[in-house]
């Protein structure tokens, strides 16, 4: 699903390019985060990133050169579970919840207009305002359960240490973010400016990250750290499981 590899890509692309660095020394937890270089400030905030059990996040923008607006929010944590959902805008939304081994999915009706124009109104018809369920390893919602997964973006930010070495960095005076301070630091490369706001007070997690450049604009929001995801699931009559359905043709996902 598009909306989906959109999330994987706002949340955990853009935190690689904006803080994952191949050299600096990582700066000593009780230094003042004025007085640190912006590498070092990267530095520290890619490691409070990694470290993390879960978070929150919430994303919006257009980072696939489409021009069109996603927004995403999302609780999840390394065990593989969340809650929260993906909107489209015109395409549609999609509602997330994930535990354990199962999953849960409400897709709206211009979602299944949208994505799935053969078959998609036999499904609405079928949920009718509820939720779908179906193990959360069916080859068919991997991308679904792979965002949820928090292990995910910490792989991605890993993976994507080559970016370190491009471009210029820079950092930018103590702003606010969400009435909290916060240090900026700008990655510029060409066209392309991509800014992380790590917090200025405790740990120095990044609180923002915006990318800006010809073709694509996108801001994605960190806060709860460390919160455990939300635990409550959609009721049995809340909920139709749909494993049988996705072994046929059509396909919802």
């Amino acid at each position: 699903m598009s909306g989906h590899r959109w999330a994987a890509r706002a949340a955990a692309g853009t935190a690689a390019v904006a803080l994952t660095l191949t050299s600096g020394a990582v700066a000593q937890a009780d230094d003042d985060i004025d007085s640190l270089s912006a590498e070092e400030i990267v530095d520290r905030s890619r490691d409070a990133l990694l470290g993390v059990s879960s978070l929150h996040l919430s994303a919006r923008g257009s980072l696939d050169g489409s021009g069109s607006d996603v927004s995403l929010d999302l609780t999840l944590d390394r065990e593989g579970n969340c809650a929260g959902g993906v909107d489209m805008g015109d395409e549609g939304s999609v509602e997330i919840v994930k535990r354990g081994n199962d999953v849960w999915l409400k897709p709206d009706a211009a979602f299944w207009e949208t994505h799935v124009p053969i078959g998609g109104s036999a499904f609405d018809a079928i949920l009718d305002g509820r939720y779908m369920k179906a193990e959360a390893d069916h080859p068919r919602l991997l991308t679904v359960t792979e965002v949820c997964d928090l292990d995910t973006f910490r792989e991605l930010i890993e993976d994507n240490a080559d970016v370190a070495d491009r471009g210029t960095l820079t950092k930018g005076e103590r702003t606010e973010v969400n009435g909290a301070p916060a240090v900026p630091v700008t990655r510029a490369e060409g066209r392309e400016r991509v800014t992380a706001y790590v917090a200025a007070e405790g740990e120095p997690y990044p609180v923002r990250i915006t990318v800006r450049d010809a073709s694509e604009e996108g801001t994605v929001n960190f806060s709860g750290f460390n919160r455990p995801v939300p635990t409550a699931t959609p009721s049995a009559d809340e909920t139709v499981d749909v494993t049988a359905l996705l072994g046929r043709s059509i396909k919802p996902v």
